[in-house]
């Protein structure tokens, strides 16, 4: 997959990397098996939560490194 953007959908990161999934639950994302996270993007989970989009950026970049 590559870097992960803030256009990323969320679920193909869970796809792509299964243990980026404790980050999000991290950040209080929990509905990550919602429809919504079928289609939605990594920018618009993150102002739907309040969360810290380069944070989490950051952190889930950090998991595809490994």
């Amino acid at each position: 997959m590559g870097v992960i953007t803030k256009e990323s959908v969320i679920s193909e990161v869970i796809r792509c990397y299964p243990e980026a999934r404790s980050v999000f639950m991290m950040h209080g994302m929990g509905c990550l098996v919602c429809m919504g996270a079928f289609e939605e993007t990594i920018e618009s989970g993150a102002r739907m939560h309040r969360i810290d989009l380069q944070r989490l950026l950051e952190e889930l970049n950090k998991v595809a490194e490994k």
